[in-house]
């Protein structure tokens, strides 16, 4: 079965305009820095803080948030406890695929990553995206063969931004 179609800009926006403390990595966020690779879901990392995620659940209940791959039926209440008692979650929502990752191999929590990425403009909506040296570093940690693959793609990019800063 081919893999439901993710509308990338109904996810953002849903989380953006919940206030939701979340960067963007993955490969949505090699796209914002010009990759041309084909990803198929969202993938962020958020704020564990209470706050955030009573904002977190209450921005993505309207979609039926549901465990990616999951048997049909497994009991998954998304609610605040859930997201607390846990930490990472591969969702499939009624708006498409997304990852949401408290911490994240190679770059920690998101107030370890916050440093590392900066406010752009996605899909027409304000949010945060790891840079792109540190979306290297995520990509070599997880250590996947597609992760593997994009690298040197992103470090012709990365070499190509740093030319033109010093040009």
């Amino acid at each position: 079965m081919l893999p439901a179609k993710t509308n990338f800009e109904a996810l953002i926006r849903a989380l953006v305009e919940a206030e939701v403390e979340f960067i963007v990595i993955g490969g949505i966020a090699a796209v914002a820095h010009g990759a041309a690779r084909v990803t198929y879901d969202v993938d962020v990392v958020y704020s564990r803080r209470r706050e955030n995620l009573r904002r977190l659940v209450a921005a993505l209940r309207p979609f039926s948030p549901y465990l990616r791959g999951a048997p049909k039926g497994l009991p998954f209440n998304w609610e605040e406890q859930t997201v607390r008692n846990g930490l990472n979650f591969t969702l499939e929502t009624t708006i498409g695929d997304l990852d949401l990752l408290g911490e994240v191999v190679g770059g920690g929590t998101y107030a370890q990553l916050l440093p590392h990425s900066k406010a752009t403009d996605l899909f027409g909506h304000k949010c945060r995206v790891v840079d792109l040296e540190k979306l290297i570093v995520l990509k070599r940690a997880a250590g996947r063969p597609k992760d593997l693959e994009s690298i040197a793609e992103l470090q012709a990019l990365l070499d190509e931004k740093k030319k033109h800063e010093h040009a």
